[in-house]
């Protein structure tokens, strides 16, 4: 399944590096890293990708808080290789208002932080696993 290529960004190295090491140790798929939106852009223009990782965050404060999505609508984007791609959220807390804007999105899947490596990884399994799309 080494083949087959996967985005994760996530701005904790630790994370993102434990993922990456785990992933080519079970002979998974192989996981590129980003740990910013910027990056994962630069990397997204570079190559095929099978699908994505994204972990959003909170942004603001009190009643204007809400999940930073610019790079689920750039992905999503006309212009964008691979703007079907299936994605998933890595998020702290899913509320009616994010999931509503995930659905608007087609998001496949959303991950709650803290979570077990293992979810993770069968995530990336299932998307490595998905038929290609040209």
């Amino acid at each position: 399944m080494l083949d087959s290529h996967i985005l994760l960004v996530e701005p904790e190295p630790m994370l993102r590096r434990t993922v990456i090491m785990t992933a080519r140790s079970l002979g998974m798929s192989q996981v590129h890293e980003a740990a910013s939106n910027d990056a994962a852009l630069r990397l997204l223009r570079s190559r095929t990708f099978h699908g994505a990782v994204v972990a959003v965050d909170c942004i603001g404060r009190g009643a204007d808080r809400q999940y930073d999505l610019g790079l689920i609508d750039r992905l999503r984007a006309d212009d964008m290789p691979g703007k079907a791609m299936p994605i998933a959220i890595m998020a702290e807390q899913a509320t009616a208002e994010l999931l509503n804007a995930l659905r608007e999105r087609n998001i496949s899947r959303v991950i709650l932080k803290p979570f077990r490596a293992r979810v993770l990884l069968e995530t990336i399994e299932q998307f490595g696993a998905a038929p290609r799309k040209s």
